[in-house]
């Protein structure tokens, strides 16, 4: 069954199942004892901390653990708000962040604090002159996604970050989607991620503090993880995570490519295949594994029910509000069509059989779904034609040419051209009589590497 929900959760890499086998045995001491057992834990948890802020782009000791990236999220934005409550307490964030931010945001907000919440275009991607506008003397801290988990449009975040610190104010980028396929553009402050969104296993976060940057944790004071992250370390399962971040970073440059080629099928047949979607998120600037369309006349849950059934397994481009009738926030702040949403991110590994499937079981699940729905009928808009098209006729007999000829002049607007290939010398004279039977205009006969092209321009 195609596993498509990989924004949620990735599948466990191989490398971080064979990372938590090995430390189960070698990492479950105390790495704050000093005997031989917790030495060796010691040594593992180190090793982990290193490979992970080399992926980062961070100094080993500016990186922490944390139990998750919802808590890395949270204990970054509380941290680093305390830290600099004497320049004041105005945070902004964009309108697309994850909801571990905008619920962080609420709880400053209603604890008197103030929030500004900055636009996105249709794309779902900020402007960096739309953070500088809103920047203040008391705006204590800034937040950025790198990349949006519903709908894939990566954010400006070198140029947000160029004018943060003009402005004297940190920025923390949430990395959860994107770290897995690349470092982060320089110029961040903080930095949060996610194991179990690029292959590691879930209970591990990230949180990065750059030097310089003031913060004070929040709650009960601990003596584990510098402080900012209470509790015992989960050796094994932070071994899994660094093993695996490395591995999948490895891996990126290939299976970016892959993928995208695989997301741009999906992004140009689904339009084709389904009458009345829009496909959102930025064509171009995005996550490479990761296409999210909606549905007119679609009831989502619905419709990834029907999905399922026929053995794929999507979700809703809401990932945090799906099991409400909340729309998603994100749609909500792009203007785009919520319902029916389905959001479709690839795993690594995914086939082009897959694909090629999945593309085949969505139209009648949407028609399934319209029908019980009693939704109007509707029928695919015809693409726009092509202003000239080509006719392969070579090696083919008339009066073959000129039928194929007559088939496709339809397809071109009044004024374009069909070309038609042919090596028989009969359709010098078949072509030009056609044309003047059919009161189209022959343009006249071309060379080319076998055969003539003879150019046929619609006048009607």
């Amino acid at each position: 069954m195609p596993y498509f929900d990989a924004a949620s959760a990735a599948p466990l890499h191989p490398v971080a199942r064979q990372a938590l086998l090995a430390a189960l045995d070698e990492g479950w001491a105390d790495p704050a004892r000093l005997h031989r057992e917790g030495r060796r834990a010691r040594l593992l948890l180190d090793a982990a901390r290193e490979a992970a802020a080399e992926a980062v782009g961070c100094r080993p000791d500016e990186l922490t653990f944390t139990s998750s990236g919802t808590r890395a999220i949270h204990s970054g934005i509380s941290g680093a708000l305390a830290g600099r409550r004497r320049v004041g307490r105005h945070l902004v964030v964009s309108a697309v962040e994850h909801s571990s931010v905008l619920h962080s945001a609420a709880t400053h907000e209603s604890g008197g604090g103030s929030v500004t919440e900055v636009p996105v275009d249709v794309t779902g991607a900020v402007r960096a002159q739309a953070y500088a506008s809103v920047l203040r003397e008391d705006t204590a801290l800034a937040c950025l996604q790198s990349a949006n988990h519903e709908v894939g449009t990566e954010q400006p975040v070198a140029e947000v970050a160029e004018v943060c610190r003009a402005a004297g104010v940190p920025l923390l980028v949430d990395a959860a989607q994107s770290l897995g396929w690349g470092p982060v553009p320089a110029g961040w402050s903080l930095l949060t991620a996610s194991a179990h969104k690029w292959g590691g296993p879930a209970g591990v976060g990230l949180l990065a503090v750059r030097k310089g940057v003031r913060f004070a944790v929040q709650g009960p004071a601990d003596e584990r993880e510098s402080g900012r992250a209470a509790g015992f370390e989960d050796i094994p399962a932070i071994v899994a995570a660094a093993a695996s971040l490395r591995a999948v970073r490895a891996e990126a440059a290939a299976e970016s490519v892959r993928l995208r080629a695989l997301v741009d099928r999906i992004r140009a047949q689904v339009p084709a295949l389904v009458p009345d979607v829009e496909v959102v998120g930025d064509p171009v600037r995005r996550l490479p594994h990761l296409v999210t369309f909606s549905c007119l006349y679609v009831d989502g849950e619905t419709l990834l029910h029907e999905l399922d059934r026929s053995g794929f397994s999507v979700s809703s481009g809401s990932s945090c509000t799906s099991s409400t009738l909340t729309p998603s926030h994100v749609l909500r702040a792009m203007g785009v069509l919520s319902e029916g949403n389905v959001r479709v991110s690839l795993p690594a590994g995914t086939s082009e059989e897959d694909v090629d499937r999945f593309l085949e079981a969505l139209p009648p699940a949407v028609a399934g779904v319209r029908e019980k729905l009693g939704a109007p009928a509707a029928t695919v808009p015809s693409p726009a034609p092509a202003a000239s098209l080509v006719v392969d006729a070579l090696g083919r007999r008339c009066p073959i040419p000129v039928i194929e000829l007559a088939k496709v002049i339809g397809e071109v607007p009044v004024g374009g051209t069909v070309t038609v290939l042919s090596d028989d010398e009969a359709a010098r004279l078949d072509i030009p009589a056609w044309c003047a039977m059919r009161e189209q205009e022959y343009a006249g006969e071309e060379p080319a590497d076998r055969g003539s092209a003879y150019v046929v321009r619609r006048l009607s």
